[in-house]
């Protein structure tokens, strides 16, 4: 869904989705179709820090403040996991506003991924 709609092709699944402390976090409507997504990566598998990505809610499903819970339960899972750690994201430019709501600082300036225009951004921990 991501990756056709994002227009950037690129495996789906890679080793960092089967590392053992990697989280999956789901959303599901009620007919139970598969409505948000994101993952967890744990401290030093993508940056030192924990980091979030591949977050992703369906077009239907858009504008439901969905990703604002998601993103909410993924920031409590990870300070229950991984109480003193920074979070680390590679973010869309666009979503600057949205992450920056939820605690993030941008640390990088914007570069090109697939693309899409990124920027890091930190979240530290609290």
């Amino acid at each position: 869904m991501f990756v056709v709609e994002q227009n950037c092709p690129y495996p789906a699944i890679d080793d960092k989705d089967r590392h053992p402390e990697t989280l999956h976090l789901s959303g599901k409507v009620k007919d139970g179709k598969l409505s948000a997504y994101l993952r967890i990566l744990p401290p030093g598998l993508s940056f030192k820090e924990v980091s979030i990505g591949r977050v992703v809610v369906a077009k239907e499903n858009r504008g439901q403040g969905i990703s604002d819970k998601l993103l909410k339960i993924a920031l409590d899972q990870i300070n229950f996991t991984w109480p003193s750690e920074n979070i680390r994201i590679g973010a869309q430019v666009y979503l600057k506003k949205f992450y920056k709501s939820h605690g993030f600082e941008t640390i990088s300036k914007s570069y090109l991924e697939d693309g899409i225009p990124h920027i890091d951004m930190i979240r530290r921990c609290l």
